[in-house]
């Protein structure tokens, strides 16, 4: 793990928003600061670590994305959506340009299968998904096709630890979803947060981790 005093803040501002604010409702100002500065931090280490312009962009779109999404508001939600979409496509152009930095890259045998399984997951939603979301069908349709586009790409592309950054970055979507469209009122929605915010949070550093390596191995 490469590791710099942003990354150290960074991680303290996203435990501080898992313990105190990501399962609270309502919004306020103190948990936007907190939330939004989990991702910026990460995205200023990456750029003192000399990280990829890509993957500091998605970085810092996420931020964005996230103080958006802290605020209340439909405006606010739909540029949260596409802040984190422009983010995913970041990711995605890095990826396809991500090629032969580390000989134990993922097994391509796996590409298909999983690949499969990933567009299988993203067909699902039309089904428990999409029936749910109203007005927002469209644009989370959208947003579905794009984070698909982003899988895919790093399971082509990428070395182990970013696939599992990427993994656990859909799976955050995923629970996002699920939170937000399908069961808000869960009686353990709190649990649903937390493991949604920790899955997010920990596949933005691996990304970011990973890309580090990338650099670092020429």
């Amino acid at each position: 793990m490469i590791l710099n005093i942003w990354m150290v803040c960074a991680a303290v501002c996203a435990v501080v928003y898992g313990l105190r604010f990501c399962w609270a409702e309502g919004a306020s100002w103190s948990r936007s600061a907190i939330k939004t500065s989990a991702m910026a931090l990460l995205a200023v280490a990456g750029a003192v670590l000399g990280g990829p312009v890509l993957v500091v962009l998605g970085l810092g779109l996420g931020a964005l994305g996230d103080y958006f999404l802290s605020r209340p508001g439909r405006a606010m939600f739909l540029a949260g959506m596409a802040a984190f979409a422009l983010g995913h496509l970041a990711y995605a152009l890095y990826f396809v340009g991500l090629t032969n930095f580390i000989d134990s890259a993922y097994p391509s045998a796996f590409f298909g299968p999983m690949a499969v399984a990933l567009v299988l997951l993203a067909a699902t939603t039309e089904v428990w998904l999409a029936p749910h979301t109203g007005a927002l069908r469209w644009p989370v349709r959208g947003y579905v096709v794009v984070i698909t586009l982003m899988g895919l790409a790093g399971l082509a592309q990428a070395a182990p630890i970013i696939l599992v950054g990427v993994g656990l970055f859909i799976l955050s979507d995923l629970l996002l979803a699920l939170l937000l469209f399908v069961m808000p009122t869960a009686r353990f929605a709190w649990v649903l947060a937390i493991t949604l915010w920790t899955a997010y949070w920990l596949g933005q550093l691996l990304i970011l981790q990973g890309a580090l390596g990338a650099v670092s191995a020429g």
